[in-house]
């Protein structure tokens, strides 16, 4: 038995998404402020009878909702916003008799089993009436009416904002597969059967299926940093008995106790931590090198009231010798993040078996941030074999592990299958919703030589690509090195969004188009006309301009041989055609539905003046634009290092010269001239036209990005 998936509405940024569960461990990724963590929290807000609601786990247009109900009209009928998670499993033969409460009725033939909670008032109307009667009893400044301070209740959601916990309550009721659509989504006219509320007693059928456990990304291994009132009153002791230490010191009847206490101790912490600690090995540590690891009891008389046993860490023996042991604060802190962690889901898990009465048959852990200090390799090791800390499944029962990472290390250790992946919906330009991409779709749905290419294109590169607010794919070398200083000369607010610039080639951009499009990331892609010459014939395949020659854009007839606009524009063929696009039609078209997020920068024409003449030019690659472009600076003998001068220039006509440059560009050493322009440090060259416009597209995409600074209250998560 195991979670197939959930659906959430109305809370936080999740206005209505579908979440799939992998039966194993399950990855969330996403840009800042994209709902993973939301993700999580719903499942203690509705599974965690110690964690309240707030009126900020709200969607913030329910906020509106509830604002726009008018104080003195209050009707029985009116319906006030709910917070809705669905929870679905898929049964086995083991468990049906754990789920009879829930079946949809005696037809049931081993679909999904739902069960819908939903947080919504007790009763409507008694929620308006007492809203009206606070309302009737503030007191309102008399002297001075227009005053700034507002008394409670300005609104309904400032009212829930003090009594929500008194108002609303979690419903439970029975979900039925069968009156879904393929998405999980209840049909119109559907009325789930209702099982009774949380103050009925019926979270408990909840309860005994499933156990939820958080691993939360502040983690702390040592007493040192812990809070709460116990530690405070322990160290207030601890500091008067070091006071009057003095008295006790002379006591050898004392010490001998003591003594003899840490040594029965520490043999029976080395009996009940052993296991544990050769769990730890599972995960590669101590490893050959590192130190292993002990529990040893730590009394003395200066602190025995707020010592207990801590964790040690004892040195290789050297020569023979007894073992040296160092206190916990000299291990570095990857280290104790990874002992902590591996402590933690172990505990877990014993506490899961340990259950009284009933042990619920799915057990959820939800690990946040698995990543902080741990280096890329141990990152890796720690999601590939994180299962193995666990012991062998019981017949009947399941561990389910739920990762949020900002880690390309610990996305890409695994396939596409297993990743959630959690993006702005930027429908209606509603910036704070969020939508969930299930990655096995686009694993299933994609052919088998793209998808194998991504995967290993993806894990080899370590691309932050799921966490980004745009891609820019490159052609290559020059582009990934150039671009961040064009960006921070041209358009430095595109410094305040997340991108990630892929170097692709030519040859293979066009690989990422599904990705790209399943993902709805807004995409620039930056590549070169590389025109040939045309074929022989007046019926010229795009198949065929393969066989052609490199040649300038001046060339009658000449063709593209670039795959990706091949690829994304197979209507296209010609470099005239490419070159007389207009702006707009330079965005990918998605599906026949219009423009998509995808823009391909290749090269446009642009004024060239030289000496007396002037004439419309387009360069073949970014090298040969760049040289047009700034064809006095590249002229130059000065900068000669750059690798476009051209001996005697001045002597060639614009034609000539534009000859000659295409003839040096295609042997020249591309990353020394980007080098070079970077070592240059000037600014007075000029981009090439066709990269600024590219940036200037993606920065107006972007600009709802940039401009944001600031986030309503609970949805930044």
């Amino acid at each position: 038995m195991h979670i197939k998936a959930f659906r959430v509405q109305n809370f936080r940024r999740l206005k209505n998404v579908r979440v799939d569960l992998d039966q194993k461990t399950t990855i969330f990724v996403g840009a800042n402020n994209s709902g993973k963590t939301s993700a999580t929290h719903v499942f203690q807000r509705f599974l965690d009878p110690k964690v309240r609601f707030q009126i900020y786990d709200f969607a913030a247009d329910c906020w509106e909702t509830f604002n726009r109900l008018d104080p003195d009209a209050v009707d029985a009928e009116m319906d006030l916003p709910k917070i809705y998670f669905d929870l679905w499993f898929e049964v086995d033969d083991e468990n049906v008799h754990r789920v009879l409460d829930l079946l949809p009725g005696l037809d049931w033939d081993g679909e999904p089993v739902g069960i819908r909670m939903v947080y919504a008032p007790r009763d409507s109307f008694s929620v308006l009436k007492n809203y009206q009667q606070a309302r009737k009893e503030r007191k309102l400044p008399k002297d001075n009416p227009g005053a700034a301070y507002k008394p409670w209740p300005v609104d309904l959601t400032d009212y829930l904002s003090k009594r929500l916990t008194s108002e609303y309550e979690i419903k439970y009721y029975v979900l039925d597969e069968r009156q879904c659509d393929d998405d999980l989504k209840p049909k119109a006219g559907y009325e789930p059967f209702y099982l009774g509320s949380s103050s009925s007693g019926a979270s408990t059928k909840v309860g005994a299926l499933i156990k939820v456990d958080f691993l939360n990304a502040q983690r702390h291994l040592t007493d040192a940093e812990s809070h709460g009132r116990a530690e405070d009153l322990s160290r207030r002791l601890s500091r008067y008995y070091q006071r009057n230490l003095q008295k006790f010191e002379t006591d050898l009847g004392a010490l001998s106790a003591i003594a003899n206490s840490e040594s029965a101790l520490n043999d029976h912490f080395e009996e009940a931590f052993g296991s544990i600690f050769a769990s730890i090995e599972h995960l590669g540590y101590p490893g050959a090198t590192n130190a292993g690891l002990v529990v040893k009891a730590s009394f003395n008389v200066q602190n025995m009231l707020s010592t207990s046993a801590r964790v040690h860490y004892m040195l290789p023996p050297v020569n023979g010798e007894k073992s040296q042991v160092l206190p916990d604060q000299y291990n570095g802190l990857g280290f104790k993040n990874l002992i902590y962690m591996a402590v933690e889901i172990l505990d877990f898990h014993h506490a899961w078996e340990d259950v009284e009465g009933q042990r619920p048959p799915v057990h959820l852990i939800m690990i946040e941030e698995p990543e902080a200090h741990l280096h890329a390799q141990l990152q890796q090791v720690f999601i590939r074999r994180v299962f193995e800390l666990l012991p062998g499944a019981k017949q009947g029962f399941r561990t389910q592990m739920v990762v949020t990472t900002h880690s390309s290390h610990i996305l890409y250790e695994s396939s596409f299958q297993p990743i959630r992946y959690f993006c702005r919906d930027r429908v209606g330009g509603v910036l704070h919703r969020s939508e969930v991409k299930n990655l096995s779709d686009f694993y299933n749905g994609e052919e088998k030589e793209t998808r194998e290419f991504l995967q290993q294109y993806l894990k080899l590169t370590h691309c932050d690509l799921f966490f980004a607010d745009a891609a820019v794919l490159v052609e290559g070398n020059v582009e990934r090195l150039l671009l961040p200083l064009i960006i921070e000369r041209n358009f430095p607010q595109l410094k305040s969004c997340h991108l990630t610039i892929l170097e692709v080639g030519g040859a293979f951009a066009h690989k990422f188009q599904e990705l790209l499009e399943f993902l709805d990331i807004t995409a620039l892609v930056i590549t070169d006309l590389d025109s040939i010459e045309p074929s022989e014939g007046a019926g010229l395949q795009q198949d065929e301009s393969e066989k052609g020659r490199a040649c300038m854009t001046t060339v009658p007839g000449a063709v593209t041989s670039n795959e990706t606009l091949k690829n994304w524009f197979p209507k296209l063929s010609s470099v005239d055609e490419f070159l007389n696009l207009a702006d707009h039609e330079r965005v990918v078209e998605r599906d026949g539905k219009g423009a998509g997020n995808i823009r391909v920068a290749c090269q446009t024409r642009q004024l060239v003046e030289w000496g007396s003449e002037a004439n419309e030019l387009a360069g073949r690659t970014l090298e040969e634009a760049f040289a047009l472009e700034n064809l006095d600076w590249s002229q130059d003998p000065s900068r000669r290092v750059i690798g476009l001068y051209i001996m005697k220039s001045s002597e060639l006509t614009l034609g000539e010269l534009h000859d000659a440059i295409f003839r040096r560009v295609r042997n020249l050493d591309k990353t020394k001239f980007a080098l070079g322009l970077i070592a240059e440090q000037d600014s007075t060259w000029k981009a090439p036209q066709y990269i600024l416009d590219g940036l200037a597209w993606l920065s107006n995409r972007l600009s709802p990005l940039a401009s944001t600074s600031s986030l309503v209250p609970g949805e930044g998560k």
